[in-house]
């Protein structure tokens, strides 16, 4: 049965079902954003993974396989200034790994990054109109915002307490995505770093759906049905699902991340080693041995660089030691099967 907020998001977003599939920067790919939206759901493109000539390469291939209504997914961030002496506090931190690799850590490295929401990203929204677009890490700058606004696009967001939910509606979000602390990959916190506090999904949604007026979208812990049903339960309109994506042949990720998925019994933490910012992943030695939080991690997006080689020097041998492998705390719960498949299983169909 339809609530009266379902109906209310799923006229608002122009789609059939409440489920959303979350945009996945370095996993989510075009063809995983048109099965989504092909089998009734809201497809997401990660747009932070691409360069613009990348993004509309991907909006192409997306546009070609659907006319129907797609998310696109920005960071809100501010990329940090250089710091030079942080850098190197890290890297000396890195040493040993780097002795163990037989590797020189003044070796060249590939910088890391992650690429903000600016005029250019706004002129992409312009041209190819997305029926919605979300935002992570807070909100753009007013006047960004009101672009993409002015293209009619629905926007949403992320918030990771009730004050980020309030901030978030008050300035004209149309949804808010409520992401609890179960979720895999960064949280969107952008009015705390305090992530001692943050709270689970099942207890954020409905504070959320009590503190605002707009309809909320659960995030977090939700790998099957049951989730989906506890979500409807407290309130909200939708859900958006992220890891359970991650088993569909349509994930772009690697045979050591997808290892990693398949081995259930390994914890989640929270770390900020791979990018300087909070995101939950898989624990593996470099989050066992280094954190999971450390103080010397550069600032997001920059913390990678000085792993890249130590990532490569391990993936050669077949070994996750220092990959990135975000998901969330339910992820033993999910099961392999196309994006196609899983969006009519989360919404209660094909069971």
């Amino acid at each position: 049965m339809t609530s009266t907020a379902q109906s209310r998001l799923l006229n608002l977003l122009g789609v059939e079902l409440p489920v959303i599939q979350a945009p996945m920067a370095g996993s989510t790919t075009p063809e995983m954003v048109v099965a989504v939206a092909e089998a009734g759901g809201l497809g997401s493109l990660a747009s932070a993974q691409y360069n613009e000539a990348g993004l509309r390469a991907a909006l192409d291939t997306v546009r070609a396989g659907t006319r129907r209504p797609i998310n696109l997914n920005f960071f809100a961030h501010a990329n940090p200034a250089d710091d030079p002496a942080r850098q190197a506090a890290w890297l000396a931190r890195l040493s040993g790994y780097y002795a163990e690799a037989g590797l020189d850590p003044d070796m060249p490295k590939t910088p890391s990054g992650r690429a903000p929401f600016d005029a250019t990203s706004a002129a992409v929204v312009e041209d190819y109109r997305p029926e919605i677009v979300s935002f992570h890490f807070g909100l753009p700058a007013p006047e960004l915002f009101e672009r993409v606004k002015r293209t009619g696009a629905r926007v949403i967001a992320s918030a990771t307490t009730v004050a980020e939910a309030r901030w978030l509606a008050g300035r004209g979000v149309d949804a808010v995505i409520a992401m609890g602390a179960e979720a895999g990959g960064h949280r969107g916190s952008f009015l705390t770093d305090r992530m001692s506090e943050q709270v689970g999904t099942f207890a954020l949604v409905p504070q959320i759906v009590d503190a605002v007026s707009v309809p909320v979208i659960a995030a977090g812990g939700i790998s099957d049905r049951r989730g989906v049903e506890a979500a409807f339960a407290l309130g909200a309109a939708a859900v958006q699902v992220g890891t359970a994506y991650l088993f569909t042949p349509e994930a772009g990720i690697s045979p050591i991340y997808r290892k990693a998925l398949g081995m259930g019994e390994r914890p989640t933490a929270i770390t900020n080693l791979f990018t300087g910012r909070p995101a939950r992943g898989i624990v593996n030695r470099a989050m066992a041995e280094l954190g999971p939080l450390s103080e010397l991690a550069p600032p997001f997006p920059t913390a990678g660089t000085a792993l890249g080689p130590l990532r490569a020097a391990a993936e050669a041998a077949g070994r996750d030691d220092f990959t990135l492998l975000w998901a969330g705390q339910a992820f033993p719960l999910a099961r392999a099967m196309s994006s196609a498949a899983l969006t009519r299983r989360l919404a209660g169909l094909d069971e």
